[in-house]
């Protein structure tokens, strides 16, 4: 029996209700609207129009993939960040709301500064970097990442949110000091791998089994990445700027005693939207070598 396009959608709607899945609105707009080939305007356009009968099928076929666990944002190869259309592949994690707290934090920051220079580091698709770049025009950004596949998709975000004047993916690696040509920085931003090599397997399947462990697994109780960037990344950073973190449910105090030890100082905790601590931030005062 032919359908319409908004029947479709609202009966996609009610499944993904039905299974439990909060963004049932938008992830079936997503979805329908990847297999048809419309934007969400055109969707809104033809709602009363019918289906083709190869749509309603590939649509059906991406709400049983996901319904099997498949994150929407890898079916469809995309997701929205802070308002930019970001290109998404399994090689990076997939931008999350409790992220933009991050990316607020250090836009609110650099917007102070005259030409600043931003480093997103573990910078994966390049969401954090690409929105503080697109909001703070002034500033030149480098999205450091280790991987081959996220600088990848680092470099298509880039050209298609038209930043390639402001923003450069380069290849570093977290973990071991800064090369010296990469320079000082007024900002580091970073949302590390956080997640405590033990609690991996306890991880919801949707993230456990598609999205990269190598951007997932923060060792033996999540911190890796903190110690590393808190010891060998200051030197990247001028005195009197800014390093900020995203971290895990229970890490904020653990993160916050880590940067005062290397001579961090006005540490702020910052809470998401569920008051969770997401956010930790201080700026670099001096040396304690």
């Amino acid at each position: 029996m032919a359908i319409t396009y908004n029947n479709l959608y609202l009966d996609i709607r009610q499944v993904f209700r039905d299974s439990g899945i909060e963004a049932a609105t938008l992830e079936a707009r997503e979805l329908v609207c990847y297999a048809a080939g419309k934007t969400r305007e055109e969707l809104m356009r033809d709602a009363r129009l019918y289906v083709p009968r190869l749509v309603e099928e590939k649509t059906r076929e991406l709400v049983a993939r996901h319904l099997a666990g498949e994150p929407v944002a890898y079916l469809i190869g995309e997701w929205e960040f802070y308002g930019l259309p970001l290109d998404i592949s399994e090689s990076v994690l997939i931008p999350r709301a409790d992220t933009e707290v991050l990316a607020a934090q250090a836009i609110d920051y650099v917007r102070t500064l005259d030409k600043p220079r931003v480093l997103d580091l573990c910078a994966g698709s390049g969401c954090v970097g690409l929105a503080i770049a697109s909001q703070v025009k002034t500033c030149h950004v480098v999205l450091g990442e280790i991987d081959e596949g996220a600088l990848r998709i680092c470099r298509q975000n880039v050209r298609r949110n038209g930043l390639t004047t402001q923003v450069m993916p380069y290849q570093v690696d977290a973990l071991q000091k800064p090369p010296v040509n990469l320079g000082e920085f007024d900002c580091i931003v970073c949302n590390p791998p956080y997640i405590p090599d033990g609690d991996m397997a306890g991880l919801d399947p949707s993230v456990r089994d598609y999205e990269p462990h190598l951007a997932l697994r923060g060792g033996e109780d999540g911190l890796d990445f903190y110690r590393a960037v808190c010891d060998k990344w200051r030197d990247a950073l001028r005195t009197g700027g800014r390093l900020c973190f995203e971290v895990g449910i229970g890490q904020a105090d653990d993160v916050l005693r880590l940067m005062r030890s290397v001579g961090f100082g006005d540490i702020q905790v910052i809470p998401d939207t569920n008051e969770i601590p997401r956010v930790v931030f201080g700026t670099l005062c001096e040396s304690v070598f």
